[in-house]
């Protein structure tokens, strides 16, 4: 089955809220659902996968268009934000981190 058949199936039948995982690690995508303004859709939420084999946040960046990934690139790439990184670091202790391991389904893209 082709990704834009499986996506098409997914937002029609998908629970709300649903999440299937890729084969991207730390990227996956998640059925919004329905408001009275919208119908239902879909967003990518992205969410690195950190050392313990667990997700690095409580919630991702959830991505719906090509304008918003190209925001947040811009964003990261900016040169400007390491320097405020590297200064965040020397200030906040080190964080831990805990939870529990992912699931296995996987949608391959």
């Amino acid at each position: 089955m082709e990704l834009t058949e499986i996506l098409k199936t997914f937002i029609e039948e998908g629970q709300d809220w649903e999440r299937k995982q890729t084969s991207v690690k730390g990227v996956s995508i998640i059925r919004l659902p329905a408001t009275k303004n919208r119908a239902a859709s879909l967003a990518i939420d992205i969410n690195p996968i950190g050392d313990n084999g667990l997700p690095m946040k409580k919630k991702g960046i959830m991505i719906m268009n090509r304008a918003e990934i190209a925001a947040f690139r811009t964003a990261f790439n900016n040169e400007k934000v390491d320097g405020l990184v590297a200064a965040l670091e020397e200030v906040l202790p080190e964080r831990r981190t805990s939870g529990k391991p992912a699931k296995a389904d996987v949608l391959q893209i």
